[in-house]
């Protein structure tokens, strides 16, 4: 027995230093050719402190995320996009096979989906006017309806209780039981719906190129904006700050807030139509596809093209972990970062010949990505995708009612303004800095040059030795006091008035413009 417990502890220690070795700073440095005592002594501390950090780190994953991500693992000459979804269902568990499956609904789509933001439910739209709404974790179907309208866009909003439909005319929402609860006449024909869940915010973009911003939780219609570029249906909000992106048919990509008239970034991305734009979860990687047939990976921090594929996309989508996925046709392909932002292929799957897909998403806490096509729904598995550890306290796949109920009433009262959206949200309770000073007026530097020669004036002179004291050399005195007050507020008035010191003479040539060159007076021969 104590043999198996040290064998336990050694196990667990070399399993906590290699865990260790991910968040170290690289090897110690070599304090030997030091010869100052009291540099390397500070030295030898600093390096004792990072190994206790990579240390604690350790620990803290060990406890708070026990759970891996996994990944497809080539061994030798082989390529992991060779690998097909029949031999992946092969291998995995019971429970995930079942995650794998085609839907067939051929008269009714073509078929869009979204998914709630802890990956239970999914909520899918045909094109013809079927609504179906299921549980994914129980794989039950919740309410299925139809509108008998056009459906372009359908959208959850801060849980599974309700949700928005972009129809032919109006958007409407709907409770998960199908009944009509709201119809938003104010959002006219939108044709792309966003939620920003934590300003409570829906976001559309209608036929008329017009966004429209509405606070959910009191109706009140917070914003009404025209792009200028035209109509589209290519809009995207970034998790890490909830700005929203605007693909247009120019190549441009705008980027918009409801509290700014002017879009706050325009982008040149493509030289044909925007089809797709995608933002990672951290915020500062943006993809977008074009007509050009070209799929741009994008820095925000530099607003430059990190990557630049040559493929076509009509949708893109970025997983948890970090994977891109793109569809074009009846093709699907998933693109993996392996180091260094350098996207390379990772998986291919293809639908039946001759659907076309439309909408790709990743399912949130799960190793799965939907797919809408023009006959029905399919899901796929996609290791390594979705994030393995969920806090219960963000999103919680498997939460009671109470917990939901408790949930909602949290996230009402922790609602943020939508002051609170802009490029940069680590400005937020930052101190602002000291505006430029505004330049004062005439009338401001004439009293103020008043008060400085009044106090020139009543300056009481010390009284000196014999013959140093005499009334003319007082008022000598005076007089060069009031001149040092009155010469700032003087070259305030220069600068302000823009007079240059010295005039210009008549004789002297002056530039015209060109408008009127012709009037000049031609230089006698």
């Amino acid at each position: 027995m104590a043999l198996a417990r040290v064998d336990a502890e050694k196990d667990a220690q070399d399993e906590l230093e290699m865990k260790a070795k991910k968040y170290s700073r690289g090897e110690a440095a070599d304090f030997k050719p030091l010869k100052d005592k009291k540099l390397k002594g500070q030295l030898a501390v600093k390096e004792k402190l990072y190994g206790q950090s990579a240390k604690a780190a350790a620990k803290a994953e060990k406890w708070l995320m026990p759970t891996e991500e996994g990944c497809l693992e080539p061994e030798g000459i082989e390529k992991t996009y060779r690998y097909q979804q029949g031999s992946l269902v092969k291998e995995v568990d019971v429970l995930s096979s079942r995650k794998a499956f085609d839907m067939i609904l051929p008269a009714l789509g073509p078929y869009t989906l979204e998914y709630t933001s802890n990956g239970r439910y999914m909520l899918v739209g045909g094109r013809k006017g079927h609504l179906a709404m299921m549980d994914m974790l129980n794989m039950d179907l919740i309410k299925e309806f139809q509108v008998r309208e056009t459906v372009h866009d359908v959208s959850f909003l801060h849980n599974e209780q309700l949700y928005a439909v972009a129809q032919k005319k109006y958007t409407y929402v709907y409770n998960r039981h199908g009944t009509e609860i709201h119809c938003l006449k104010e959002h006219g024909k939108a044709l792309k719906l966003q939620f920003l869940s934590k300003q409570f915010l829906l976001a559309s973009i209608n036929s008329f190129g017009q966004l429209h911003y509405q606070d959910v939780s009191t109706g009140e219609m917070i914003a009404n904006y025209r792009t200028g570029q035209g109509r589209t249906d290519v809009m995207r909000v970034n998790p890490y700050n909830a700005v929203i992106g605007v693909g247009h048919a120019g190549g441009k990509v705008t980027m918009w807030k409801p509290t700014s008239v002017k879009p706050l970034v325009t982008m040149l991305c493509h030289c044909g139509p925007v089809t797709a734009v995608a933002f990672d979860r951290g915020g500062h990687l943006m993809a977008t596809a074009g007509v050009d047939r070209k799929i741009k990976i994008w820095d925000l921090r530099k607003y430059e093209v990190v990557h630049s594929y040559a493929a076509r996309a009509q949708s893109l989508d970025f997983s948890q972990k970090g994977l891109l996925a793109c569809c074009n046709g009846s093709q699907v392909e998933i693109y993996r970062d392996f180091g260094g932002q350098d996207y390379k292929l990772y998986m291919k799957h293809r639908v039946m010949k001759g659907y076309q897909v439309g909408k790709v998403s990743f399912r949130p806490y799960e190793d799965i990505l939907g797919i809408g096509h023009s006959m029905g729904l399919s899901s796929i598995l996609v290791p390594g995708s979705g994030e393995p550890n969920f806090d219960t306290f963000v999103d919680n796949p498997h939460e009671t009612t109470k917990q939901k109920r408790e949930k909602e009433v949290h996230a009402l009262l922790d609602k943020l303004p939508p002051e609170t959206i802009m490029l940069n949200p680590n400005m937020i309770a930052t101190v602002r800095p000291p505006k430029k000073k505004e330049k004062k007026t005439k009338k401001e530097i004439e009293e103020e040059m008043e008060d400085a020669i009044e106090a020139a004036k009543n300056t009481e002179m010390k009284k000196k030795t014999k013959g140093r004291s005499k009334p003319s050399k007082r008022a000598r005195k005076k007089e060069e006091e009031v001149f040092k007050a009155k010469r700032p507020f003087l070259e305030q008035y220069k600068e302000n008035t823009g007079r240059p010191d010295k005039k210009q003479r008549i004789g002297d040539e002056v530039e015209l413009p060109k408008a009127l060159q012709r009037f000049a007076r031609k230089p006698q021969s």
